[in-house]
Parts: structure tokens; sequence; C-alpha cells
């Protein structure tokens, strides 16, 4: 038996950590650094509004797809060796992206962006339950990597808008570069490699139904948001999704070799986890489509400004994450997640009384508080659901973590955009203008902006505004209305008080691992490791 933390190696398992905190960084940064320089491609790359659309869809969908059988695959292959690779990829993707000389091209780039980040996001996940055997170390890494993930999000606008200032558009993608070759020779110097002992056959026809039904569905929730629910291209993809999701379900529980373990869901810990992780998403991308709008079309922002005012929402986020480190050595899972959606629910209250004359100080509180929530739950229920995880199993059971929250992200923009949209058309007052010019300033408060500085009318700038407002309001009593259901449902369903510490084993460093003759971490074929998840017979 070799132990996976000696006392010579501790510390560099947290050096780990951090070159895996760069990684999912990058990802953070690469899902919302594009906004800015939207309007930059429209222009050099000749791109039409459908090219710029695609230029965001091509990466979510990619990433949706890819997930569950990328997960599978590092269990098998190796899970180092899946992240090495896909970093590898992320690093050259984003030089053929800075150097896309055509809207194709982009469009391409960004799909191989969207499979390496596949890979990237459960394979950084997968390889913390191997080096942090102890459920403390592996929550203080957890709310590590969660953080790390998050705060890239509001600072991809920032580090754009000021990129952009200074140098050509190409540089928003590049920026990955130096944080992969950073996070790169960490993770090989510092990384485990880790994967399942028993190296069982893939599953191909689930992984075609899986990436099918996630692509489709994904990609329903994407054109609800443009064409409405009623929309026969919205209706069609998401039939498809769901029958192609069911049909994957079907098979995972008459397959030998499944590539998910639904053994998971007998866990209330996993499922109640990772349910609670899809919700967080949820409200927190729907914030995230929110507030850009408020701050650039209402209040006159351009993108670098935008991305300054959403720092409180970086600031509470770190200091809820160390609050909810603080508490859990005190209290359960349970009682943290509940208090975290409390949290959020209040400053989305809160926030329903923000007008657009509402200056930013009121703003930034209620950001900070909505920060503060986020990071109280996201650490916390993602421990939960991957403390069920075995070794054997960590990396597919990381990836159907990792696309429940990105299916929670991606329904989170179509349902809370189309309540803001709804609300924003039936207050919207157009007046005057003709026809033609009120569809468009129909479509959405930008519009309408822009339309009210080329015709001179103010006024539908402030109507267009006071509509936005009131469609946000209802899209922040939905928030209430979801964390409350959170909270109480958290309450119930996990632990108040936290579990009592075990010395004897599965809490030690290294506990339940041994390595191979070829330097492979491997868990002993236990029930655990069998991929059984916690409280189940063998």
């Amino acid at each position: 038996m070799t132990s996976v933390a000696t006392p010579s190696t501790t510390t560099n398992r947290w050096w780990a950590l951090g070159a895996l905190a760069v990684a999912m960084l990058t990802i953070g940064l690469d899902t919302t650094v594009l906004i800015v320089a939207l309007p930059t491609l429209a222009v050099d790359l000749h791109a039409d509004t459908s090219q710029l659309q695609w230029f965001s869809t091509a990466y979510t969908l990619v990433l949706a797809g890819a997930l569950l059988p990328a997960g599978t695959l590092g269990d098998r292959i190796g899970r180092k060796r899946m992240l090495v690779v896909s970093m590898t990829l992320f690093g050259l993707a984003s030089v053929a992206c800075a150097y896309a000389r055509t809207a194709g091209e982009l469009i391409g780039a960004r799909a191989v962006l969207g499979l390496a980040a596949a890979v990237m996001m459960p394979m950084s996940m997968a390889v913390l339950p191997v080096m942090f055997p102890d459920k403390r170390d592996q929550a203080r890494a957890l709310a590590v990597w969660v953080t790390s993930t998050a705060i890239g999000l509001p600072l991809g606008p920032i580090v754009g808008g000021w990129l952009l200032q200074h140098f050509w558009w190409g540089s928003v993608f590049l920026i990955n570069v130096p944080l992969v070759c950073v996070g790169l020779l960490a993770i090989v110097a510092l990384v485990p490699e880790s994967r399942a002992t028993d190296r069982l056959p893939f599953d191909l026809p689930g992984a075609v139904l899986s990436s099918l039904g996630l692509l489709a569905l994904t990609y329903g929730f994407i054109a609800a948001g443009d064409g409405g629910w009623g929309d026969p291209t919205t209706l069609a993809s998401l039939s498809a999704g769901i029958v192609a999701l069911v049909a994957f379900v079907l098979r995972q529980r008459r397959t030998p070799y499944p590539l998910i373990d639904l053994a998971l869901f007998r866990s209330r810990e996993f499922t109640w986890g990772a349910t609670l992780s899809t919700a967080v998403s949820f409200v927190m991308f729907g914030l995230f489509f929110s507030l850009p709008q408020l701050f650039q079309s209402v209040q006159g922002s351009d993108a670098f400004g935008t991305g300054l005012k959403l720092l409180p929402l970086i600031g509470g986020l770190v200091i809820g994450t160390r609050l909810g480190a603080a508490l859990g050595v005190r209290l359960g899972a349970g009682a943290v997640i509940g208090l975290g959606f409390v949290v959020i629910g209040g400053s989305a209250l809160f926030a329903t009384f923000t007008t657009a004359a509402t200056g930013y100080p009121v703003v930034a509180c209620w950001l900070t508080a909505a920060g503060i929530g986020l990071g109280l739950v996201m650490p916390v229920a993602m421990a939960a659901a991957v403390g069920a995880l075995s070794a054997e199993r960590s990396g597919s059971g990381s990836a159907l973590i990792q696309a429940l929250r990105q299916a929670g992200g991606t329904i989170g923009v179509a349902v809370l955009g189309t309540v803001l949209a709804s609300t924003y058309r039936a207050h919207l007052d157009t007046g005057p203008l003709p026809p033609a010019l009120a569809d468009r300033a129909r479509d959405g408060v930008a519009a309408a902006a822009a339309i009210a500085q080329q015709s001179g009318t103010p006024a539908l700038a402030r109507v267009a505004g006071e509509s936005f407002v009131a469609g946000m309001s209802a899209v922040l009593w939905v928030t209430v209305a979801v964390s409350a259901a959170c909270a109480v449902a958290a309450a119930i369903a996990l632990p108040l008080r936290p579990p009592p510490q075990d010395d004897d084993a599965g809490t030690g460093p290294g506990a339940g691992t041994a390595e191979d003759a070829d330097g492979a971490l491997h868990a002993p074929r236990t029930a655990r490791t069998e991929g059984l998840p916690h409280g189940t017979a063998t």
C-alpha cells in the first residue's frame, strides 16, 4: 500500500489543486469573454447575426454532448492522461480561435474548445477524491475548485474589455494560452494518475444516446430563448432530446457495462447534492443573463464597466465559500445549503425593489449578498454529491454532476430569459413608432435603446428601461420561489448536523488506495469502489 499524500507530498496536493483551479478559470473566462468581442467580430469576420449566435452555441452544444462519454473514458484510460490531453487541445483551439480568418473557422475552433472543456471539467473534479481522501480536505478542495470556476464568469467581460481596448480581438482567446501552459506543467508534475481497476468495455451506444440527448435538449432550450417555447424547432429539439435521454436511461438499466452508474441515485447525498447543484446553476446563470443587460442597455455602461460592476458578486462568492467552510465544521450540509438558499432568496427579494434609476451602491449590496449565498451553496452541495462517489467511478460520476449543472444553467437562461422577455413585451409601450421599428424594439431592451438613439426619442429608451426592470423583477421573483423550495428541500433531505469524524478508515491520508507498477492510483475493490454509493449493501 502506498499513500496518496505522505508528509513530503501533502503540500504538493495543494499546489496541484492550484493547477486545477487555473485550468477551471480558463473555462469560466472563455464562457463569457466572447460577449464583449461580438461587435468587433461582426465587423472583422463579416459575421451575420446567426453566425454570431453560433460562436457561443457551438461551444455550448459540444460541451453538453461530450461530458458523459468523457467522464467514463477518464475512468478507463486515466484521469490525469485525459486532463493533460484536453488541456493541450484547449490551448491549441484557443490559438486557432485567435487566428481564425472566417466566421466558419471560428465556429469550428469554438466547437473544439467545447470538446476540450467537456473533458477538463469532469476530470479536474474526478481527481479530487483521489488527491484528498479526507472529507474535510475534500470539501476545502471543492470550495477552491468551485470558486475558480465561478469567478471566471464575471471576470470574462473585465478581461475581454481591457484586452479589446489595447489589442486586437484575437487576444481574448490568446489569454487562455499562458494559463493553460502553467496549469499543464503543474498537473504533469504534481497530479497523480488514477483510473478504475476494472477496465470494462466502453458503452458506445450509450455514449451516442447520451450525447445526442444532451445536445438536442441543450439546443432546444437555446432555441426557446430565441424563438419561444411554441417554435417548431424548439419543440422538435426538446422532444428528440427527451426521447434520446429516456432511451439512454433504459439502456443503462439493462447493459452490464453502463456509461453511468444509476445506483448512485440510491444515495440521498448524491441525488440531492447533484439536484441542488443544478438548481443553484439555474439561479446563477439566470442572474448572469439579466445583469449585463441592466448595466449596459439600461444604465449605459460599456462591457468593461459591466464587468467591473459584477465584482461584488465575486467578493461575495469568496466570502461565501470561506464562510461555508467554517460553518461546515459545526453544521451539516443541509443546514449550510439551506442557509445559502435563504441568503440567495433574500437578496433576490431585496433586488425586486430595483428600478432603472436605482444607484449602483444599492445594486452592489444585493449582488454581494447573492454572491455569499452562491458561495455557501455551490461547494457544499457538490461536496455532498462527490462524497458519494467511489474512487473507481469518480470520472463518470463527476461528468454526470457536470452534465446536470450544465443543463441547469442552460435551462435557467432559457426559462428565466423567457420570463424576462415576455414581461418586458407586456410592459413596453412603443407609442407612435412604425410597426417595423416597434417589432424590433420588442425584441429586447438593447434593440429599443439603439432605436431610441437613432430616432432621437429618449422617451422610448426610458420606457424600455422601465419595462426591462419589470421583466427582471419577474425573474427575481422566480429566483425567490426556487430558492425557498431548495432551502426547504435541503433542510429535509440532507443532514443538519456534521457527520461524526472517523479517524480509523477512509479519513487518513491515502486511505483506501494502492499503487500499481506504472504508478497509477487505484482504490481497493470494496463495496464503495465497485461504484456503489454510501449505504448500499453488497
